[in-house]
């Protein structure tokens, strides 16, 4: 089993799919490794020899991932949040930051939806409040 950056790759995926497990490695710069490394992406990771996964190691070094990655991304936002700037904001009340819609869709980031219904007269007229913003006379 092959082990880069501290994440075990997949064994039956090919290399250049596999590499993109490890957080911070995305598809623009597995080509980037591969052609560095002079692996094939086309091989399957069981395949790969101890010197072929020393190379890709060493490749993937060169980039900031995994921990170090997430670290950077998390201070980040604490840094944006404790600026009290918009995107900090909206990353406090988890919106989104990056100018979406949010009237429609947005589930990802607000999460399932709540009905909200309204209060029926016969609840109101127990509980004595006004109904529906209606105000007493």
């Amino acid at each position: 089993m092959a082990r880069i950056a501290g994440v075990d790759l997949p064994e039956n995926k090919r290399v250049d799919i596999g590499l993109t497990y490890i957080f911070g490695i995305g598809r623009s710069n597995v080509v980037a490794v591969l052609k560095d490394a002079g692996v094939d992406g086309a091989k399957r990771v069981k395949d790969l020899t101890e010197e072929e996964i020393n190379k890709l190691q060493k490749q993937v070094e060169k980039f900031k991932v995994e921990g170090d990655l997430r670290q950077e991304v998390e201070q980040n936002i604490k840094r944006l949040e404790e600026t009290g700037s918009y995107r900090g904001l909206r990353h406090r009340k988890g919106l989104p930051s990056r100018g979406q819609r949010t009237r429609s869709n947005a589930r990802t980031k607000r999460g399932k939806r709540k009905t909200v219904g309204t209060v029926r007269k016969e609840v109101v007229a127990k509980t004595g409040g006004p109904a529906g913003g209606e105000t007493k006379n």
